[in-house]
């Protein structure tokens, strides 16, 4: 997008246009206007693909009628995990250090009394200004630059908290370390603490977690936010006050479909206690407990086991409701051997599954060529190793939240022999 473009998708007739042909395929769009040039023809079909993305990821804000770019869209927060940083954030003054199209400071400004948008591409300011106006936002100011020789010129404790969703691309390439970042967080870290009591950094979800307090002294709080089991962001907390105190570690999950938010705590080193065998049901915790690494705690808090000691699978014979992950229903476990699987397949009935692996020699595609299996997104077949380390194969059947049960007539025919 262009200024020249902005400046014409601003026009109420172009915008009319627009809502008129939002259904439309964007390509035919585009073929159909070609050489009306008094129309922004590839602006035009640049949003009406955008708008389809936003109707999804921004399911309350699209309904404005807002204005995007292919790449900020793309790099946005979603509505879900916008909302949910709002709700840690609170205070009279803030500061967004790296503004993107701008869905962080939107939601931040229902919580703040006065929010900084920065950002260092006047085309991204301008697009914001404009959105900004067709949500009714008037409490948000917007600086084009650098956000950090914005900071450095502004006094000490200026803001109540300091927001950065810092770039996470080098040299073209996208990079998940924090020193990689831009701006840099971590070279940053005094004079971000010298202009707020609080900083919220948001980080890829890809992050190692270990050894941040190192990095950054005074993190006080670490969250892994995940939505419909994908691990969207991490967030770090800082706080001016917690230089060397233990550092808290959260899981959020939450569903698109529904305003349930599961949290698991951490407090401390978790014991894992090994199930003698795979029971009636088998769960894996949602992507954001097991990046956490607060799987432990759930399963010591439900009152169920893990199937073995390296892996995060889960096993019980109760069935548990809202389980934060997937349940499955065991059909059957055996020690898995390369000359015997086939028959086990084919006693099976046993065509396409999902395949899951964990701790085992070989691969899920090296597993699926091997026996020719097809896709399935309801028969599971879990590799990985028992309690005694051997290698097994585990035959499940998803359970959904609706019934908790699976076909009856795919029910077991064998019991389990792990």
């Amino acid at each position: 997008m262009t200024f020249e473009e902005l400046q014409r998708l601003s026009d109420p007739e172009v915008q009319s246009l627009i809502e008129l042909h939002s259904f439309d395929d964007p390509a035919l769009f585009a073929m159909r206007f070609h050489g009306h040039n008094e129309l922004p023809v590839r602006a035009i079909a640049e949003q009406l693909a955008c708008r389809k993305k936003a109707a999804k990821k921004l399911s309350h804000l699209s309904q404005y009628n807002l204005l995007y770019t292919s790449l900020a869209l793309e790099q946005a927060s979603g509505e879900l995990t916008a909302k949910y940083k709002a709700s840690l954030l609170s205070g009279k003054r803030v500061i967004d250090l790296s503004g993107g199209l701008g869905v962080d400071s939107m939601f931040l400004s229902r919580v703040f009394q006065e929010v900084v948008y920065c950002e260092r591409d006047p085309l991204l300011c301008a697009l914001f200004r404009h959105n900004l106006k067709q949500c009714g936002i008037s409490n948000v100011q917007v600086h084009n630059g650098d956000s950090i020789e914005l900071l450095s010129a502004s006094p000490d404790d200026c803001f109540d908290w300091i927001f950065v969703d810092p770039a996470r691309r080098e040299r073209g390439r996208r990079s998940i370390g924090l020193e990689a970042s831009s701006p840099d967080v971590v070279a940053s870290h005094e004079i971000l603490l010298r202009k707020a009591d609080r900083v919220c950094i948001k980080a890829s979800p890809a992050l190692e977690l270990s050894g941040l307090n190192k990095l950054l002294p005074s993190l006080c709080s670490i969250i892994v936010v995940s939505v419909d089991r994908e691990c969207k962001e991490v967030l770090l907390l800082l706080e001016k006050s917690a230089v060397q105190k233990p550092v808290t570690v959260k899981a959020v999950c939450m569903l698109s479909a529904s305003d349930a938010v599961t949290e698991v705590f951490g407090d401390g080193v978790v014991e894992r206690r090994i199930a003698d065998s795979v029971k009636e049901y088998v769960y894996e915790p949602d992507p954001a407990i097991i990046k956490a690494k607060l799987s432990g705690t759930l399963a010591r808090d439900a009152g169920i086991e893990f199937v073995n000691s390296s892996v995060d699978y889960l096993t019980s014979n109760s069935l548990i409701e809202d389980f934060p992950g997937r349940t499955f229903r065991l059909i059957e476990c055996v020690l898995y051997k390369p000359k015997t699987f086939k028959a086990f397949l084919e006693r099976h009935d046993i065509r396409g599954a999902s395949i899951q692996r964990r701790d085992f020699p070989l691969s899920a595609e090296e597993l699926r060529k091997k026996y020719r299996l097809l896709e399935s997104d309801k028969a599971f077949l879990f590799f990985t190793r028992d309690n005694a380390g051997r290698p097994v194969a585990i035959y499940a059947l998803r359970c959904f939240p609706a019934c908790g049960e699976v076909p009856a007539a795919q029910d077991r025919s064998a019991g389990p022999e792990c």
